[in-house]
């Protein structure tokens, strides 16, 4: 089958990549390279797949990709995912994550594409936890507490609005917190990147606020999977990708200073703008619609992680 992936240099995007090569796949990667990385996927180029260079914010040159490519499915991935940077230019975060959506879905209808996987937020998209029914159902109330967040919604919308007036089939996957190899501690939002960073060189973590703020942390291949599963079904609308176990930052530091064997005392500063103290999400749709369920624990994942450092 033919498929393509927009952001496929990520971490996560790459790891899909190279799922869709071992099952066959000729496999089409569109990324401008801005925070994917080549090495990612040198393996995968050598393995046939194809790289083409644009950004989705061009919309010729994504209609032009799509079309070439003509694949059965789009998985788009591209996006601007750090908190940080939407809340100091939701401009640019909104021109990406809206403006380039935008560009995908009309890629995808004019090449008459049959099915769409969106890689959503779930661990934005909800708001704060705190205070509410853990975990967050597909149905809960959506209240961003940043753009990043924000736009994710409107991209959402977006894809039920194709649906409503195109008949796209899509699906939005609203992911936990995402981690394991190839993440990029300096380019890429993610906890778990940054600490294992500064696990391997001797440093100490920064905990912002007072540690106590938990997510649901999800390996990157249990994500794959997720969207492998979802792109070979029907089922729209958004579904919850992640765990349903809260865990928080002081308890993630510890769990590596053990895997490590060495003190990993974390420093302490401010809480950033945009972030919420709780969130988890219930994965019971993933299950209960296409048979899927994270395979992977926190202490596996983190090893994992570790390793490939």
């Amino acid at each position: 089958m033919k498929s393509l992936v927009t952001g496929g240099a990520g971490f996560i995007g790459s790891t899909l990549v190279d799922a869709l090569l071992a099952r066959g796949d000729e496999v089409t990667i569109v990324d401008n390279l801005s925070t994917g990385r080549r090495q990612n996927i040198e393996p995968a180029l050598g393995a046939g797949a194809e790289l083409v260079e644009i950004d989705i914010r061009d919309r010729p040159a994504l209609e032009a990709a799509v079309a070439a490519a003509a694949p059965r499915v789009v998985f788009h991935l591209a996006a601007q995912i750090d908190v940080r940077v939407s809340v100091a230019d939701p401009a640019f975060d909104a021109s990406i994550n809206v403006g380039g959506t935008a560009n995908v879905l009309e890629a995808v209808r004019a090449a008459e594409v049959p099915r769409l996987v969106f890689a959503s937020t779930g661990g934005a998209i909800y708001g704060e936890g705190d205070g509410r029914q853990l975990p967050l159902k597909e149905d809960a109330a959506l209240a961003p507490f940043s753009p990043y967040g924000q736009s994710k919604q409107a991209a959402e919308l977006y894809m039920a609005l194709y649906e409503r007036l195109y008949g796209t089939s899509s699906v939005c996957l609203r992911l936990g917190n995402v981690y394991g190899p190839r993440q990029d501690p300096l380019g890429e939002a993610g906890v778990i990147a940054i600490f294992c960073g500064l696990l391997r060189e001797g440093g100490r973590p920064t905990v912002f606020g007072d540690g106590l703020q938990t997510r649901d942390y999800i390996f990157v291949e249990d994500v794959v999977a997720a969207m492998v599963a979802a792109a070979g079904s029907d089922i729209g609308g958004p579904v919850n990708v992640g765990t349903g176990i809260e865990t928080d930052v002081l308890a993630l530091a510890r769990a590596l200073g053990d895997l490590a064997d060495t003190p990993f005392e974390p420093e302490f500063a401010p809480p950033r703008t945009g972030e919420v103290q709780r969130v988890t999400i219930d994965p019971a749709r993933a299950e209960a619609e296409f048979g899927w369920r994270a395979e992977t624990s926190l202490d596996e994942g983190l090893r994992l992680t570790l390793d490939s450092l």
